[in-house]
């Protein structure tokens, strides 16, 4: 393993070796969601970075709201966001978060984050800003408004690539991404702010785009390429037992392409049960969303491990 995380083991002895780059990570995403976003984004880092060293440190904000088990994990493996602009380090990644509130800058974590994008403009080399951090820069940096969706932007879509933009380096024409947003900020108004596109879609947008501040490049990914699987399956079994519990009464939304072929007419069918009049949390018990999300394809994989490949090759080497 190429990533190295402060105070735990290497897989490859490379104890002695020097990091290439540092990275703060900072995962803002809910308890349910909390590990499974970091073992996601350190695979790819660790995929991208190959057989160089690259040492993460990690980072949480104290606005997200947490329980005691994950917030007892916090406390014992990561650092005070204040501590960041101790030891700057050379990339940021910043996850997306759950959406709490209709306007991005009422969510309780706000003015942190607003720190945060600011600061690293100014301090690191490049940042990889994710769903809602994406969507938060480009109201701190442009002044652009996310929009709320009609409905939930959920699946796995194809988009065409930039071949002349270094990120897309090796990538096929066009590639497969998952998506998983209830807002959007359009095309156009990114392309006004000088923003340049890497992937898009013509079902759903843009998928990640980047532009320069100064020295610092912004790499800002509106879709998921860090998804594993049956990440898609395992969001809408979550919606889904809180529609038919009625903890919300908002219709869940069935993702696109989110399972093999062979159980998607299954998937459909227990989707038109679950939104029907009943809602019998019976039926959601009933299905084996463990066996299905286990035979979810994954075809974004390869391209999502490009990116992050191509995205450290971009990062100037640090001076041995």
């Amino acid at each position: 393993m190429a990533v190295r995380l402060p105070g735990a083991a290497l897989v490859r002895p490379a104890e002695e070796s020097q990091a290439r780059w540092t990275c703060a990570f900072v995962n803002n995403m809910p308890d349910g969601a909390f590990e499974a976003t970091e073992r996601q984004f350190l695979g790819l880092l660790d995929a991208g970075s190959g057989p160089d060293v690259l040492e993460v440190r990690r980072y949480a904000m104290a606005g997200v709201p947490r329980g005691a088990r994950v917030a007892a994990r916090i406390a014992q493996e990561y650092l005070p966001l204040r501590q960041l602009r101790q030891d700057p380090p050379d990339l940021l990644v910043v996850t997306g978060a759950n959406p709490l509130e209709e306007r991005i800058e009422d969510e309780p974590y706000w003015g942190d984050l607003v720190d945060l994008l600011n600061w690293g403009r100014q301090n690191v080399r490049s940042m990889l800003l994710s769903c809602l951090s994406a969507h938060a820069a480009l109201k701190v940096f442009d002044g652009i408004e996310r929009q709320r969706l009609p409905s939930k932007c959920t699946g796995v879509f194809t988009h065409h690539v930039d071949h002349t933009h270094p990120l897309a380096a090796g990538l096929e024409p066009q590639v497969s991404l998952p998506h998983s947003r209830v807002s959007t900020v359009p095309q156009n108004e990114l392309e006004r702010a000088g923003y340049r596109m890497v992937l898009q879609s013509k079902e759903v947008g843009w998928s990640v785009a980047t532009r320069a501040f100064g020295d610092t490049n912004v790499v800002l990914v509106q879709g998921h390429p860090e998804y594993d699987p049956s990440s898609l399956l395992r969001e809408y079994h979550r919606d889904a037992r809180r529609y038919v519990l009625h903890e919300r009464e908002e219709l869940p939304c069935l993702p696109f392409h989110c399972v093999a072929p062979e159980d998607w007419e299954t998937l459909e069918e227990l989707h038109r049960a679950i939104i029907g009049e009943s809602r019998d949390p019976a039926i959601l018990e009933a299905y084996p969303f463990d066996e299905v999300g286990a035979r979810a394809t994954w075809p974004w994989c390869a391209t999502a491990k490009r990116l992050y490949a191509n995205w450290l090759a971009g990062i100037d080497m640090r001076s041995d």
